[in-house]
Parts: structure tokens; C-alpha cells; sequence
């Protein structure tokens, strides 16, 4: 501990998306550089929704052909750009294993369970579940059976799981942070949010989340 003083408690949003690659980095790099400042920082990490597409339809679509869309035909900027994510997950010990026939989907309803799942103490636990069925495994994270059972993988009910999927449980809350989070001028992800105060954008490197924090953290002493 610092000096033997008492831990900074620290308030932090992560505004993120399920299928956004650099979030898995952003969350990864935040994990570590928590983990190195025990005793420094006492952070209490909330997941926040952003939807990347959310006028996706539910059956997704074909990941080259959406980048293709987005970005243009920029093929070898893109093809570096996925080299690295893979690169910079790697160190974490996360494989990225999207292909050229992977489909990207709606994360509504996979943001609704990460509701639910943050009000069971779970939520981190589920986003890096989820992370490694989208991104790993090419899991379709709208199929229910899916999400439930991922829900399962990290210790929650699938069955209360399943029933908050088929309901439309927590659509307004959803709807509503997301809003909120638009509101305050987010606009790409992820975004780290410290105290309702400071932006920590991008999938940063652990060391300078770490520095970042403990900069944060000897301001509020």
C-alpha cells in the first residue's frame, strides 16, 4: 500500500459493446492495471451499453462485408488494423479468431443480459463470457441458448437467464443508459468514464491505465 494510506475508492464506467474488439483490450488493460494498483485504488467498475450498429438485424452479417461497407475497401489498412487486435489480445491470453466468413450481430439483447448480470455482481464476469463467445468461439450472441448459457459458464441461472432474454426484461434501462451515455458525448467505444469526471478513451495499454488512474487518484487526495 502507498505510503500505508488508506485506498483511493474510485467510480468507474466502462461504456463498451460486445462486438467491439477493442473494448476486449480496453477491459483486459483496465483488469491489470487495477490488479497493479491493490491498495492504491478501490474501483468499482460498472458496465455501461453503447451499440455499435444498432440497426443491425438479427440474422448479422457477414463481418468483411459490414467493413467493407463502413470503412470502404481499404483492405491492407484493415487487414493490419485486425493483425494488431489480434496481437495486443494475445498478450492478454484472449484469442481473436474472427474470420473472413465471421458475421457480426445485434448486441441488444446480449447488453440486456449484461443488465441483469451487473445487478447480480456478475457483470464483468458475463461482458468477458460473451467476449469470448463472439470473438473466439463465433458464437451468434442473439441466440438465446447462447447467451444463456454463457450466463451458466460464470454462475448464473441460465433459466432466469433465458426468461429475462424472452421477456425483454431491462429494454428500457438499456434504451435509457444508452441514451444517457450518447447524451454526454460518447461516441466511440470503449470509452472509461473515472468518477463521472475523467475520459479515458481507446483500448489503451495497462501501463497507461495505470497511470492515468494514479494520476486520478493523487488529484482526489
Amino acid at each position: 500500500m502507498d505510503g500505508g494510506q488508506t485506498p483511493k475508492p474510485m467510480q468507474i464506467d466502462f461504456v463498451s459493446d460486445v462486438v467491439c474488439p477493442w473494448c476486449v483490450i480496453g477491459l483486459k488493460g483496465l483488469e491489470k492495471a487495477l490488479e497493479n494498483l491493490k491498495g492504491t485504488v478501490d474501483a468499482t467498475v460498472a458496465l455501461q451499453p453503447f451499440e455499435l450498429n444498432p440497426d443491425m438485424p438479427k440474422e448479422g452479417q457477414n463481418v468483411a462485408e459490414h467493413v467493407a461497407q463502413k470503412f470502404g475497401g481499404q483492405t491492407a489498412q484493415l487487414d493490419a488494423a485486425r493483425d494488431a487486435i489480434k496481437a495486443r489480445a494475445a498478450e492478454f491470453g484472449f484469442t481473436m479468431a474472427m474470420r473472413e466468413d465471421s458475421r457480426i450481430y445485434n448486441s441488444f439483447d446480449a447488453h440486456r443480459l449484461l443488465h441483469w448480470a451487473e445487478l447480480k455482481g456478475k457483470g464483468v464476469a458475463l461482458k468477458l463470457a460473451l467476449f469470448g463467445a463472439y470473438f473466439t468461439d463465433s458464437a451468434n450472441i442473439t441466440d438465446p441458448d447462447v447467451l444463456a448459457a454463457r450466463a451458466e459458464s460464470v454462475g448464473l441461472d441460465p433459466v432466469e437467464a433465458r426468461e429475462v432474454l424472452t421477456s425483454g426484461r431491462y429494454t428500457e434501462e438499456v434504451r435509457a443508459a444508452e441514451e444517457t451515455w450518447r447524451r454526454a458525448g460518447i461516441s466511440s467505444v470503449p470509452s472509461v468514464i473515472v468518477n463521472r469526471k475523467y475520459l479515458i478513451s481507446g483500448g489503451q495499454p495497462a501501463a497507461a491505465f495505470e497511470e492515468a488512474l494514479r494520476r486520478i487518484a493523487a488529484e482526489a487526495a
